[in-house]
């Protein structure tokens, strides 16, 4: 039994966490730890309904407004939805509508809860005249001017020849994770602070001052609902007698609706199973989505069941497993990559995130510990970013307690205790001692991998065990290994060690691009080791190569040639490319010789998006077997840019140069199959 005192204490802490998203967009807990706190004050309200005052927080729709931006009203408040994490919850849901309705069988359309910011727009005489934040669903920010910069939201949509004057859509920005993995990308090159996840930086984005800013985001837009509407006569679209009804025609209106995810079904227990198979896609997915949002499909029991305060009363959203979590920083470990980097890792209490239990995250360098104010012992939020790898948002300074530590950075190799180095406009410490252990068992590593010389069966363990047993020193030593030794080594049988000696020795007859990416060369990805390859008929030939000669290859730049010159001037890396030719590698590229003819001879391609036939490897192999050539990005170097599904800057940049013929993934196909 809650007193009264502990009501308004949980109220308090409500409001604050409130005010921290909504105000400050800047979160002290995960969403699903504040949608627990919400649920636990609805339960003790509903249980007592003489404590439910009028300043509760579920008495009114959202939070206060952010100041910077003048205010609107919405034509209709924006509200909340119900939140249900199980099939319980999703079966109680259709006993109260069902009960409202008096139906026995209730039709439900079903669609992603998509992870952005919320929005909504208002056309006027098929024009775009106002774009507002949710705000606190009464009224939100004028952001009109961001939100024409969105090149999927239209500036005019056809709206007069359905007879609709007036019409108030609301939707969500979305940053798709292509885009999201790119803006980053640029934001470390330039050495500034990289962004947390998508959803934080669609929401700020929308609250940038420069609207040229915002259009450097390539955000994204889904349009899912029509909260108001007025026509020039009585008799309204027939499409607008369902929610799925009204998600087509804002399609064909031109908007990009969640038409193509949505389901209507019958009955629940379909509902059910649906949410939970996009649960287990949800990886797979260009864009974050955190739920699924099911409504009832005829707009007219919506009428007739109402809303509360909070919420419609026909709608519910179902959120999948907590991708966030508030855990503690114990400690931090400093490792060392085989370039030398030095990479600072966090030792985490143990959390449950996702499906999996987080104990390790990379917090990538030093500025990136001093931008978070990461401490030891300090409460820190985490996600995994695009529900896969991990990371720090933010560290929660308001729960310090005064006992947290400042992380110090080391000034020696942890491993080898050289000294260490930073490069200017670098942000990474370095050892650059490459006798360095760890760099030595790291470069093995990456050499051995499925995306460099592919030698299955000798993974990273076996990598460390036999460095450790002195049996490999170098990446030639793999080449020389003793299987003699090896066989006395428990869990090595006769089975094991042929399918390794014979991986070894395949690996011998990979192409030249690929030995090339497997020697770890700074900023040299398998695109610019291709570029390397088809440039020389004999690796070594790059020991005399100027950097003046590597910058007129295609997308090396100055740090690139740098790098790679650095590489070949090195005399302990001639010795051990020419032990490797001696070995037997490929060190001359036959495939230089090999294609010189094909359908695609002296065209260049490159491809964006996600492709729905084929695999961007297998495509990729098919241009340079026609005797075509894959270019890193776009110049007017580019002939062809083949586009999937959510294709990004690329496009755009593309759009933009004349000389480049841009053809879907089919159009492609049949160029190389004419």
């Amino acid at each position: 039994m809650y007193t009264v005192a502990q009501l308004d204490e949980l109220k308090k802490l409500l409001r604050f966490h409130e005010h921290r998203y909504y105000v400050l967009n800047d979160p002290l807990i995960a969403d699903y730890e504040y949608d627990q706190l919400y649920q636990q004050l609805i339960q003790i309200e509903q249980a007592n309904p003489s404590l439910i005052t009028p300043d509760s927080p579920s008495q009114r729709v959202g939070s206060s407004l952010n100041q910077g931006f003048e205010t609107t009203q919405h034509l209709v408040p924006m509200l909340s939805l119900d939140n249900s994490y199980n099939a319980e919850d999703l079966q109680d849901f259709d006993r109260k509508a069902k009960e409202l309705t008096n139906i026995t069988a209730i039709e439900y359309c079903v669609e992603p809860k998509f992870d952005g910011a919320s929005i909504s727009l208002i056309y006027e005489n098929d024009r775009l005249v106002k774009a507002v934040t949710r705000g606190d669903g009464v009224a939100g920010e004028d952001i009109t001017n961001n939100i024409k910069q969105i090149k999927s939201i239209p500036l005019y949509a056809p709206f007069s020849s359905l007879g609709i004057q007036q019409i108030e859509i609301r939707g969500e920005v979305i940053l798709s994770k292509a885009a999201f993995d790119q803006y980053n990308q640029k934001l470390a090159e330039q050495g500034l602070p990289i962004l947390a996840n998508p959803r934080n930086a669609a929401s700020g984005s929308l609250r940038m001052k420069d609207p040229k800013e915002v259009a450097e985001r390539n955000l994204d837009a889904f349009l899912y609902h029509i909260s108001f509407v007025s026509f020039q006569n009585d008799e309204p679209p027939t499409a607008l007698s369902t929610h799925a009804g009204s998600l087509e025609l804002l399609w064909d209106m031109g908007f990009r609706s969640p038409k193509q995810e949505k389901k209507v079904l019958n009955g629940i227990e379909g509902v059910i199973e649906y949410c939970l198979d996009y649960e287990a896609k949800r990886d797979d997915l260009p864009y974050e989505i955190d739920g699924m949002v099911i409504k009832v499909n005829s707009l007219a029991l919506q009428e007739k069941m109402g809303m509360t305060s909070h919420h419609p009363r026909w709608a519910i959203a179902f959120k999948f497993k907590a991708r966030q979590a508030t855990t503690t920083l114990i400690d931090v470990e400093f490792q060392v990559g085989r370039t030398g980097a030095v990479t600072p890792v966090a030792k985490l209490n143990p959390v449950y995130l996702g499906g999996v239990t987080v104990s390790s995250i990379s917090i990538h360098n030093e500025e990136y510990i001093l931008q978070k104010d990461l401490r030891k012992g300090d409460q820190v939020l985490i996600e995994r970013a695009g529900d896969v790898i991990p990371q720090i948002v933010k560290s929660l300074p308001d729960l310090r307690t005064g006992n947290e530590s400042v992380i110090a950075f080391p000034k020696n190799c942890p491993v080898c205790q050289s000294q260490l180095f930073k490069e200017e406009g670098e942000a990474v410490w370095r050892c650059i001692n490459i006798e360095c252990k760890a760099q030595v068992v790291e470069r093995m590593i990456h050499f051995v991998s499925k995306d460099a010389m592919d030698i299955k069966s000798f993974g990273e363990a076996n990598i460390r065990k036999f460095y450790e047993q002195g049996l490999i020193t170098d990446i030639p030593s793999i080449y020389r290994l003793n299987f003699l030794a090896l066989a006395q080594m428990d869990g090595f049988g006769k089975k094991s060690i042929d399918n390794l000696q014979a991986a070894i020795e395949a690996s011998k007859q990979q192409p030249l691009y690929r030995l090339i990416y497997a020697l770890g060369i700074r900023f040299v990805g398998e695109t610019t080791a291709k570029t390397l390859a088809n440039a020389v008929t004999h690796l070594l030939d790059y020991a005399t190569k100027t950097e003046e000669d590597l910058l007129q290859l295609e997308d090396v730049g100055v740090k690139v040639a740098k790098s790679i010159q650095g590489f070949f001037a090195n005399q302990q890396n001639l010795i051990m490319l020419q032990e490797l030719e001696q070995l037997g590698l490929q060190l001359v590229n036959s495939k230089k010789e090999a294609v010189n003819s094909g359908n695609l001879q002296g065209q260049s391609f490159l491809f964006t998006g996600t492709l729905e036939q084929l695999k961007r490897a297998e495509a990729e192999a098919m241009v340079e077997n026609a005797g075509g050539t894959i270019l890193g990005g776009v110049s007017s170097k580019l002939n062809y840019l083949v586009v999937g599904a959510d294709a990004g800057s690329k496009l755009e940049k593309a759009k933009k140069i004349n000389s480049i013929k841009i053809i879907t993934e089919q159009e492609f196909i049949t160029l190389i199959n004419p």
